[in-house]
């Protein structure tokens, strides 16, 4: 691959490695901005709003879950 790209293994290794990063980097702060004032209190309110009815044709939970 570092030959197709025209660099060296080293070069292509850092690269490959700062994209990496970068991406788990990116990823973390994405998961832990929403979660930013987040309360049980405002997830109970959130589901209580929840229409009491049967899931749709396939979208029941498994037996093993129930």
């Amino acid at each position: 691959m570092a030959k197709l790209d025209g660099v060296s293994l080293n070069q292509w290794i850092g690269s490959a490695v700062a994209q990496k990063i970068g991406a788990v980097e990116t990823a973390a702060e994405f998961l832990r901005l929403p979660a930013a004032g987040a309360s049980g209190d405002r997830l109970s309110e959130f589901l209580g709003r929840a229409q009491d009815r049967e899931p749709d044709p396939g979208d029941e939970l498994p037996p093993e879950w129930r």
